[in-house]
């Protein structure tokens, strides 16, 4: 088998694997460890995530060094992982120790890690924009040949369609769990104060605005309330009934 078709293969698999998990902390393991298997050249990756006010941080990561190096430029507010994220799509470092476009983090990365090459993918689809960024890092070899660099952009596409779903099928859990909460909050409010619906909801959206907490927040403590109260009465309860176990039959009188 050509070297292509290994890659091709290790590509697809790859691709499946993504594909196969849900959660989307799963899933951007799953991309990790792919990427490292998947693009020659590079025996360390991770994947990093920029929130609306530009943010990174690194969510999944086959190795410490990934963490080390990631923090790095983050710290330092340059590197190819934070260029690929706000600035050029792809940023190939190949023989990183003589590239002078990041002194302060090449200096540290080469001298505590033994960097010799690096590669940013942004993770990104035309519905939802930059979703994050794949990382490949080598201590092995400075060089990054053409066919790596195509591969790895080819597998960005199939992990960024994988990251797109997983933050979906989150935020629909997220969504649905919320609505579970809230609606077992109404309920509650509705039974004690003997209140509808909409006065229940009402009671939640001022205390919501009030404590300056997330509606979703409020309604979680009152469930938690709930559920603790509920506890401690049937620990009374069992208590009550040890103490008052009944009449022992066992220990008639003697006649």
């Amino acid at each position: 088998m050509s070297t292509r078709s290994r890659h091709a293969e290790s590509l697809a698999e790859a691709a499946r694997s993504m594909h196969t998990v849900y959660r989307l902390d799963e899933t951007l393991e799953a991309i990790a460890l792919a990427a490292r298997v998947s693009v020659p050249g590079f025996d360390h990756a991770g994947i990093s995530t920029m929130d609306r006010k530009g943010n990174i941080t690194t969510r999944a990561a086959t190795d410490d060094l990934v963490l080390e190096l990631d923090q790095l430029q983050y710290s330092l507010g340059e590197g190819p992982c934070v260029d690929s994220l706000r600035e050029a799509p792809v940023v190939s470092a190949p023989d990183i120790a003589h590239d002078q476009r990041w002194p302060r983090y090449v200096a540290d990365a080469v001298r505590t890690a033994g960097l010799q090459a690096q590669l940013g993918i942004r993770l990104f689809l035309d519905s939802e924009g930059t979703l994050g960024g794949l990382n490949l890092y080598s201590t092995q070899s400075p060089h990054i040949d053409d066919e790596a660099i195509a591969l790895a952009q080819l597998f960005a596409a199939h992990a960024a369609v994988a990251l797109g779903n997983a933050r979906e099928i989150d935020h629909l859990n997220t969504a649905l769990r919320t609505r579970k909460v809230v609606g077992q909050a109404l309920g509650l409010l509705m039974e004690r104060y003997k209140i509808s619906e909409d006065r229940a909801f009402a009671f939640l959206t001022r205390a919501s605005s009030h404590g300056n907490v997330k509606l979703v927040t409020v309604a979680q403590e009152l469930v938690d309330q709930a559920n603790s109260a509920q506890g401690t009465d049937k620990q009374g309860t069992d208590k009550q009934s040890t103490d008052n176990p009944g009449t022992d039959t066992a220990g008639t009188d003697e006649r």
